[in-house]
């Protein structure tokens, strides 16, 4: 068993119907009961090490089927070694999986006493809960399940999460039912699943532990966690014979009158993140000059608009376009579309292109000639793009991702709790495992994409995909460790550049 929390390397993930195939596999190759008495023992050996007083009882609330038998386990485990244990079983005794009627069977015979109600007992430590696991689906109905979930959330007793919070779909990271559990600690077991580290999941499952049982999925992975390994090739020194000219060089377009603020901190990021040379070209600007770029970062330059309107003023830039660039944006696109080597669309370049059907058809196009495009919506640009509501994205959050990236040939990056990131039609969907709600602050979406431009822009012919999961990876785990409050853009650059020197 280990913590997973902060991941040292990237994680393969299984949706709920890999998870079943995975689960039928270890259960044709393990005798009757042996993965469930595998996992009972794990949760009764974390429960031991979250809830050590052994004068405070561990209720242990156990559905009908698998889920609830491991929690049989666990609570047969416990008692023998001692412990005061309280189990409640909601559901049939008499129907459900047969290795769930054998465990609480062996409960009963351990002198384990079975209520079926849900009175907690007095002084509890620690609520184990069995209820559903896997077992959830969106179809589940409003009834006694749903009813034991919201009161275990009444409760302030910390609680244990066998597989999954109760009620959270291992896909998505959605509510599946009417109530789902608030966890502090959640054991996942066997394998991983996506809906622990997206949407709701990542706030729901607590402290994240897991246990893969000694077995080995062989499936192919449905997803990936990205872990700190996927910096590896960005945390070193470059080579002797770098210079300005070999690192790149980026042009973020946008920052409208009263949004400069937004292109200069994605050029701030771009250079943080070791681009050569950046230059910023402002929206409705008639007067350029050295003063108009950023007065605080002399290192940034302004692009003379003219250089742009031949196609050999585009060679060599990666071009990162919407930061701050209002409505103003839009005239832009189709040159962008046409000319740049490689474009990363943001903010109003994402919600001009959602108007569009012809910029639409045109980013499309780029693929065809080679042209790779990265998208970068939060879920209502998202949305917008899909021609779908805020709430169908954040539903089902793996999918949407991957809909935009197949809708426009393209790669995209969906941001929020747990940011994904797609490739069209590869089916390798990454997810993000760093940041907090320190992150929720204006500008901060500016300085992701001028970094991820930047880290683009030294290495343009590796994977947009890789890159774009570096970039956000970064940008999540400046903002870890920071106690409270939020952090403010201009900081937070200043905070990624400090990793990079390897500084905490």
């Amino acid at each position: 068993m280990i913590k997973l929390s902060p991941p040292q390397r990237t994680w393969p993930l299984y949706r709920v119907t890999s998870s079943r195939a995975i689960e039928a596999q270890a259960l044709q190759a393990l005798p009757a009961m042996q993965l469930m008495e595998r996992a009972g023992l794990s949760v009764a050996k974390l429960a031991l090490a979250l809830q050590a007083d052994a004068e405070r009882a561990i209720w242990v609330v156990c559905g009908p089927g698998n889920n609830g038998g491991d929690g049989l386990v666990a609570a047969r485990l416990l008692h023998a070694l001692g412990r005061k244990v309280t189990v409640s079983l909601i559901g049939s005794k008499t129907t459900g999986p047969a290795d769930a009627r054998q465990a609480l069977r062996a409960a009963q015979a351990a002198g384990l006493s079975i209520r079926e109600d849900l009175s907690p007992p007095e002084h509890a430590g620690l609520v184990i809960d069995g209820l559903l696991g896997l077992g959830a689906s969106p179809r589940r109905g409003p009834g006694e399940l749903d009813g034991a979930i919201a009161l275990l959330n009444r409760l302030s007793t910390p609680k244990l999460a066998i597989d999954l919070p109760s009620g959270l779909s291992g896909d998505n990271g959605c509510a599946s039912g009417a109530a789902v559990l608030q966890a502090q600690h959640t054991l996942c077991l066997l394998n991983l699943k996506p809906g622990l580290f997206t949407g709701q999941g990542r706030a729901l499952c607590g402290e994240l532990w897991f246990d893969d049982l000694g077995l080995t999925p062989s499936q192919m992975a449905d997803a990936h966690w990205l872990g700190q390994d996927c910096l590896q090739a960005w945390l070193h020194a470059g080579p002797a014979t770098a210079h300005k000219g070999s690192q790149g060089d980026v042009l973020v377009l946008g920052g409208s009158p009263g949004m400069r603020g937004a292109a200069r901190l994605a050029g701030r990021a771009a250079l943080a993140a070791g681009a050569g040379r950046v230059y910023l070209s402002f929206l409705n600007t008639s007067a350029e000059s050295a003063e108009d770029a950023d007065a605080q970062r002399p290192e940034l330059m302004l692009m003379p608009r003219q250089r742009l309107q031949y196609s050999a003023g585009w060679q060599g830039l990666t071009v990162v376009a919407g930061c701050g660039g209002g409505s103003a944006i839009a005239p832009e696109l189709a040159a962008l579309l046409q000319h740049s080597e490689r474009l990363l669309l943001d903010a109003d370049a994402l919600n001009s292109l959602s108007l569009s059907p012809n910029l639409q058809e045109a980013l499309r196009q780029r693929a065809a000639r080679g042209l790779p495009t990265l998208l970068t919506p939060h879920p209502l640009e998202a949305a917008r793009l899909l021609s779908c509501s805020t709430a169908e994205v954040q539903a089902d959050r793996l999918n949407a991702a991957q809909a935009l990236a197949d809708r426009f040939d393209c790669y995209a990056l969906l941001k929020g709790s747990g940011s994904l990131i797609a490739a069209a039609r590869s089916g390798e969907l990454l997810i993000n495992s760093s940041g907090n709600a320190a992150l929720a602050t204006a500008g901060t979406g500016d300085v992701l994409a001028g970094w991820l431009g930047g880290l683009w822009a030294q290495a343009p012919k590796q994977d947009p995909q890789a890159i774009a999961a570096a970039a956000v990876y970064w940008h999540g785990r400046a903002a870890e460790g920071l106690r409270a409050g939020p952090l403010r853009a201009a900081d937070l650059i200043e905070r990624m550049h400090a990793l990079r020197l390897g500084k905490p």
